[in-house]
């Protein structure tokens, strides 16, 4: 069932109506400020709102997050080998949602400012934010699956972008160019450096890639609370505010697109698309500086964090 009739669609992608309802999450686990709000309003976000003071964790701190990444990474491993023509957005996500619950973690999305879902599945030409439904995976298709998971009052978030079968030559060079972004942007992280030289770097990289990078959305601060202080945008000349310091924690997830980089978003409040219809990738990971560079937290420990289309390549 299209919900929209009449809008008009920027690529081939349709949602497939009617969303199930919310999962309930069991009153034992843990869960964010947000998970019970009517609207979703997260008040201790909120709360620092404005702000561009950027918080130095605790060594009690760092040993929190280590736990939560690594848990989200063992979800987000979970939703990867769902991956295949045939299987729905919807059967992902109830993967992920049951995932969490085994392993004592509320799924971050869910309810946050009212997101219906316990993961993003953004296909082809979204962006970012894409709510699972019941459309099922095509060959050829690329996805992001994006985890955020909350554990023992921490925050971990990765995201990855896969391959649907066989995909096309330049479905493959725009998701490796993306993870280059990504690695590339990681490289330079230390002590000392502005957070906004990392938009920088990724847009030399993608533009020689022939690519370019979304505005609208930018890698973030994350620990006890889900989005923070700093900002870090993915593009050149931003006037991103703070130098990194050791015990800062935040993601870098660059979104970059085959066309241009504007973006539109659906009826739905969530599900960002490219303006032009074309595809888009992104991969993510959470990051803490050291005394000397940083630490990537949602790495996976077996392979070095190699990212799984690697393996399709």
């Amino acid at each position: 069932m299209d919900p929209w009739p009449g809008y008009h669609y920027t690529g081939k992608l349709r949602p497939h109506y009617p969303l199930t309802p919310m999962r309930p999450v069991p009153v034992n686990i843990q869960r964010p400020d947000y998970a019970d709000h009517s609207l979703g309003m997260s008040e201790s976000e909120q709360s620092l709102k404005g702000t561009s003071q950027i918080r130095i964790l605790t060594p009690e701190d760092v040993v929190g997050m280590r736990v939560v990444c690594k848990l989200a990474r063992e979800i987000l491993d979970v939703a990867a080998k769902m991956v295949k023509p045939g299987v729905t957005t919807e059967e992902i996500d109830h993967a992920v949602h049951l995932a969490c619950i085994e392993r004592d973690c509320y799924p971050s999305p869910l309810n946050y400012y009212n997101f219906p879902k316990s993961c993003c599945t953004s296909v082809n030409e979204v962006i970012c934010h894409g709510i699972p439904d019941h459309r099922a995976l095509q060959e050829g298709d690329i996805i992001n699956v994006d985890i955020t998971v909350y554990h023992n009052g921490y925050h971990g978030d990765l995201n990855e972008t896969f391959f649907v079968g066989e995909v096309d030559e330049d479905a493959k060079r725009l998701v490796q160019s993306t993870y280059e972004c990504l690695m590339q942007a990681i490289d330079s992280v230390k002590p000392g450096i502005r957070y906004r030289e990392l938009g920088n770097i990724i847009q030399k990289h993608a533009q020689a890639s022939g690519f370019s990078v979304v505005r609208s959305y930018c890698g973030h601060g994350i620990h006890k609370l889900f989005h923070t202080a700093p900002n870090v945008p993915h593009y050149a000349k931003n006037k991103a505010v703070g130098v990194m310091k050791p015990g800062h924690v935040f993601t870098i997830e660059p979104m970059i697109c085959e066309g241009g980089w504007q973006d539109e978003t659906w009826p739905d409040g969530w599900t960002a698309v490219t303006r032009d219809g074309k595809r888009s990738a992104q991969f993510e990971h959470t990051l803490l500086v050291t005394e000397t560079g940083c630490e990537i937290l949602t790495f996976r420990l077996e392979d070095s964090g190699r990212a799984h289309f690697l393996s399709q390549m």
